[in-house]
């Protein structure tokens, strides 16, 4: 097992609650790591995984558990755990997961899980749309569709993105939410494999040139997984076709870097806009 096996990681640093008087890790914290990279790679596969389990109709149980120690990890440790399904049977799943600090192989562990029904636990077979979006990528497939429109396509689905994130999550008003300025912008949402949205934003008619971006939201439980800078390429792509020259977009303080290094430059001075923090961001498109 190497490192070149893996296409998901989910890294870690080892805390002072999980070693013993040695600060090496009690055994058991290695499968609490395991299972940590299995919510990483549902993520990996842009799979909220209580709303994809109910499409899917069941649940995944872990069967069987089995731990092979090669090494020790130590207090402030650096762990990159990688993760990657090996086999899919008629109701299972096995996942081989690797432990390493650095290059070095610490812990190996084989997961065992069934797909079977919530109410009852008994085993379902794997519904062949899930067998085909793993196995999708662990053939280094893309995970999400970006789809690119008008508000009477993709307005219901942008609109059930952004008020979990902005009225449920952020406590903004959602009177506000949804605006006149809906109907005429240019809207991108990025939809999972099973035609879940996962991320959306907007486009508005441009000003002097400029085009402004905004609403950009995503489901906080596939966040990390840079399918927030599909949908804002896909917006400044829009922009730039239309002849826009620039791109322009009130940012959260909180997201300030990410649009940052998608060439965004600060303009001004903060400001507070539905009772948070925000700055005004530019970028040349052409």
């Amino acid at each position: 097992m190497q490192r070149q096996d893996f296409r998901c990681f989910h890294r870690l640093r080892v805390r002072w609650a999980e070693v013993d008087p040695q600060k090496i890790v009690f055994n058991a914290h290695y499968l609490t790591y395991a299972d940590c990279a299995v919510t990483e790679y549902w993520r990996a596969l842009a799979l909220p995984y209580e709303a994809s389990m109910h499409v899917l109709g069941g649940e995944v149980y872990l069967k069987k558990a089995g731990v092979e120690y090669h090494a020790s990890a130590r207090l402030e440790d650096i762990l990159d755990v990688g993760i990657r399904c090996t086999r899919i049977g008629s109701s299972s799943m096995v996942f081989d997961v690797g432990i390493f600090a650095g290059d070095r192989l610490l812990v190996s562990i084989e997961l065992i899980y069934v797909f079977a029904d919530p109410a009852t636990q008994t085993k379902r077979p794997v519904p062949p749309a899930l067998r085909a979006i793993i196995e999708h990528y662990e053939a280094a497939g893309t995970m999400v569709e970006l789809r690119t429109g008008g508000w009477d396509t993709l307005g219901r689905d942008a609109t059930a993105l952004r008020m979990a994130v902005f009225v449920q999550e952020q406590g903004i008003d959602p009177a506000i939410e949804i605006d006149d300025q809906d109907a005429l912008a240019v809207h991108a949402v990025a939809y999972n494999r099973l035609g879940l949205p996962v991320a959306t934003g907007r486009l508005l008619p441009a000003v002097d040139g400029q085009g402004r971006i905004g609403r950009m939201a995503v489901d906080r439980v596939v966040r990390g997984q840079r399918w927030g800078r599909a949908v804002l390429d896909a917006l400044m792509q829009a922009a730039r076709e239309r002849g826009d020259s620039h791109a322009t977009l009130h940012a959260q303080r909180s997201a300030e870097d990410f649009y940052r290094r998608a060439g965004f430059a600060v303009q001004g001075e903060p400001f507070d806009e539905a009772g948070i923090a925000h700055i005004t961001m530019l970028r040349a498109l052409q």
